[in-house]
């Protein structure tokens, strides 16, 4: 396979879990064709120096890849802004771009599917995003893969045309959305997408992905998703900058390679209920609610 998509690592103070990804992605079958940029965030303060620096002698002596380049930033950008930067400048350089964070790891056959689908929706302009991770679903009549509304972060890729499109400024964001629209946006209030804006509003949180994912929706464009995760989320320990405690997206990554991609480009239907159904499910009545928010707060103490 020729002209192989570049991976973007996105890494900051967690070691362990750094490393996890790395061993996870240099086992992919097609790292040793593939170009990895590291782009290495430096510390905010003090107290993050000792980790940064031992995550930076991690990524020292990586191989297994075409070739590495690593990226050291001088000043902590934070993580919303070093993927803004990481991602605009590789698609312009090369078109396309994989993204990682570092508690990802992967199939083998996780860069296999991004360069596939990459190459067979190129110019698609209505397919935006490819996305590796799927909550675990219980439709199992579901097609290997299939088109729906929302991006998920956890490894995913774009193109440059695609790319051109996101929009960092929340308030010409928020002026595009009617209640209507709000309503479709947060999977018929299923999910919390709409809080999420007013919160990055606020100030309350620094969300690159909820920008990119309604940049994505007011262009009335497609994500790509396998119905089996090719990802599994390790940075719900309560090490993540916006991840807490939660085993509730953990999943278990198919081990087969994906061969199957749709030809109509439409969200599908089912797989829209079936992730309906988990977002309701996944927030539970309020009892449910309180007995997890317990679990956590036992588990941070620990």
């Amino acid at each position: 396979m020729q002209n192989l998509a570049p991976i973007a690592l996105f890494v900051y103070n967690r070691p362990d879990h750094t490393r996890r990804t790395l061993q996870y992605l240099k086992q992919n079958r097609l790292a040793k064709q593939s170009l990895l940029f590291i782009f290495s965030d430096a510390a905010k303060d003090e107290s993050q120096k000792e980790m940064v620096e031992e995550v930076r002698d991690i990524i020292s002596s990586v191989d297994g890849f075409k070739h590495v380049e690593i990226v050291k930033r001088r000043k902590n950008l934070g993580l919303a802004n070093s993927i803004i930067d990481g991602v605009t400048r590789l698609t312009e350089e090369f078109g396309n771009v994989i993204v990682f964070e570092d508690d990802l790891i992967s199939s083998e056959h996780t860069l296999k599917y991004f360069n596939d689908a990459l190459k067979r929706y190129e110019k698609e302009e209505k397919v935006m995003h490819i996305g590796a991770y799927m909550y675990p679903l219980k439709n199992e009549n579901l097609p290997q893969t299939f088109f729906y509304r929302a991006a998920t972060s956890w490894g995913w890729a774009t193109w440059d045309r695609a790319w051109k499109n996101f929009e960092p400024d929340i308030d010409k964001l928020i002026s595009q959305f009617d209640t209507q629209k709000i309503h479709q946006f947060s999977i018929e209030g299923s999910m919390n997408f709409w809080k999420q804006i007013v919160e990055f509003k606020n100030g309350k949180n620094n969300s690159w992905a909820i920008r990119w994912y309604a940049s994505i929706f007011l262009k009335d464009g497609l994500t790509l998703n396998p119905s089996q995760s090719l990802i599994n989320n390790i940075g719900h320990d309560g090490t993540g900058i916006h991840s807490g405690i939660n085993d509730i997206y953990n999943v278990i990554i198919n081990p087969l390679p994906v061969t199957y991609f749709p030809d109509k480009l439409e969200e599908n239907h089912e797989a829209y209920l079936a992730i309906k159904q988990f977002l309701k499910k996944r927030k539970g009545n309020l009892w449910q609610r309180g007995l997890r928010f317990l679990k956590e707060k036992l588990k941070l103490n620990r």
